[in-house]
């Protein structure tokens, strides 16, 4: 017979028994949340909107980085999170497959096809292959011909549209691990690279041109070349030693690249012409953008579109849809919206004002302190501006409103804050270029994997800004 005593130890232990059964991880995630909502709530310098989409937007990159649960399922629950919540109207979802990068993306997945289709891949694999025998000098050199590519084509994204299909084919002679690794070197390269040149990213034209207006300074080509050449050369140094030494199988280094019986090519042929000449026509499409007025995203679209024509074209349209990885893609218009929520609801121009406000008072500090906040600010700003042509726009007034308020050299903040907004190595959603090779399975890095990476490369980058400052950069002229 049960006694009171028992019955009532029994249930007061029922509570903490299904407590235990909850697993740790999901108790965090848990925990995480509350703690979101009880920081976010209470501030009242934010709308009931731009607390619903910040809330949202934490919780995305929580999900992405702790969990499992696939990362476009994450997005798109979030995005109707946010229109249930009545802190945005339901065009945020509709329009989200309106944005460029998703288009784009579409067209590089059917430009990757055909160019794998034509026979162009098997000869630059089996190129490569025979140069390069050892996976160390492989890796090597793909980060060198992924850097000498920022020269010649003013677009992350067509860098790694360009890419992409090289690294599918290489990719099948590395077993599961080095595949993903070379998901994430090659955008982390394409990234790094950026800084390169004043072409590198259409962020640094539009800094430029605010600087232009705002200051009557500006920044030559060539100067930009001679500050931004060593950096970006350093950058992507550091980049791929840090990734051979936490990421690639260390025994794997100075093993040889299996060729697995590859037939050396014959002759050019006829598919293989007409991809050649069509990618042709399309990098010359996407480093005169700025002329012909049609976007990197049209031109792409536009190439993808002659690749499946019926008569010229490499591949049917029906293999040219079968070729895009359409989870990838819903993904990218999701987490695009979320940004978009984050911009029209507020929080960046909240964000924008506490910057200003952190900037300015760090104006009377000693002059490395003042480098230091610089670069911590705009390399940090990734993480809440996914944009980087919107980081642009929203940080470089307020660099020149800063330097000249504390008597520094406007052209100098500028081009310290368009080099430290180049980093955005934290999450896919914060580049195209990492969305482009971010996929679910295998043969592509998580998100975790990459927080992991910039959780090292992040103060790495920040350190060798002040140090490139205080050395390189003020022996050729440049100082605040």
């Amino acid at each position: 017979m049960t006694t009171r005593a028992e019955l009532h130890r029994k249930q007061r232990s029922w509570p903490r028994k299904t407590f235990e059964k909850i697993p740790g991880p999901a108790l965090v995630v848990s925990g995480l949340h509350l703690l979101y909502a009880a920081l976010i709530i209470p501030a009242g310098s934010l709308g009931y909107e731009a607390k619903v989409a910040l809330f949202a937007f934490l919780s995305a990159m929580t999900l992405w980085a702790a969990t499992r649960i696939p990362a476009g399922y994450v997005a798109l629950s979030l995005v109707l999170f946010i229109i249930l919540m009545k802190a945005s109207e339901p065009d945020l979802l509709y329009q989200s497959l309106a944005e460029p990068v998703v288009w784009l993306m579409i067209g590089a997945f059917i430009i990757g096809e055909a160019f794998t289709r034509s026979g162009l891949a098997d000869r630059l694999t089996y190129s490569a292959l025979r140069r390069f025998e050892k996976k160390g000098s492989l890796l090597n050199s793909l980060a060198a011909l992924l850097f000498a590519t920022s020269f010649f084509i003013p677009s992350t994204s067509g860098r790694a549209a360009l890419a992409r299909p090289i690294l599918n084919q290489l990719g099948s002679r590395f077993s599961s691990r080095e595949r993903q690794v070379l998901s994430v070197l090659a955008p982390s390269v394409i990234l790094m690279s950026t800084s390169a040149t004043l072409l590198g990213a259409g962020s640094h034209l539009i800094g430029i041109g605010l600087l232009e207006t705002a200051s009557g300074q500006s920044i030559s080509f060539v100067n930009w070349l001679v500050w931004g050449v060593p950096f970006a050369a350093a950058a992507t140094a550091v980049t791929v030693l840090a990734i051979r030494l936490t990421m690639w199988p260390k025994e794997e280094t100075e093993a040889r690249v299996p060729e697995d019986g590859l037939p050396a090519p014959e002759k050019i042929t006829d598919p293989e012409k007409r991809t050649l000449v069509l990618i042709t026509v399309m990098l010359i499409g996407w480093m005169t953008d700025g002329l012909h007025g049609y976007g990197i995203a049209f031109v792409t679209v536009a190439g993808a579109a002659l690749a499946m024509a019926p008569c010229y074209g490499i591949l049917s349209f029906k293999d040219g849809v079968r070729s895009v990885s359409w989870n990838l893609i819903l993904f990218v218009a999701a987490a695009t919206a979320l940004g978009t929520a984050m911009i029209e609801t507020g929080v960046v121009s909240e964000a924008e004002e506490k910057l200003s406000g952190l900037l300015l008072a760090a104006g009377q500090a000693p002059e490395w302190l003042l480098v230091l906040i610089l670069a911590a600010v705009t390399v940090s700003s990734h993480l809440y501006i996914t944009s980087h042509t919107t980081r642009a726009v929203v940080l470089v007034p307020t660099l020149i409103l800063t330097a000249r308020s504390i008597g520094a050299d406007p052209a100098a903040a500028v081009f310290l804050g368009l080099i430290g907004m180049n980093y955005c190595l934290t999450m896919p959603i914060s580049s195209k270029a990492l969305l482009l090779f971010y996929e679910e399975g295998d043969g592509s890095f998580s998100a975790r994997d990459l927080a992991k990476l910039s959780s090292l490369l992040a103060p790495a980058y920040i350190a060798l800004m002040v140090l490139f400052y205080f050395t390189y950069w003020k022996w050729t002229g440049l100082g605040l």
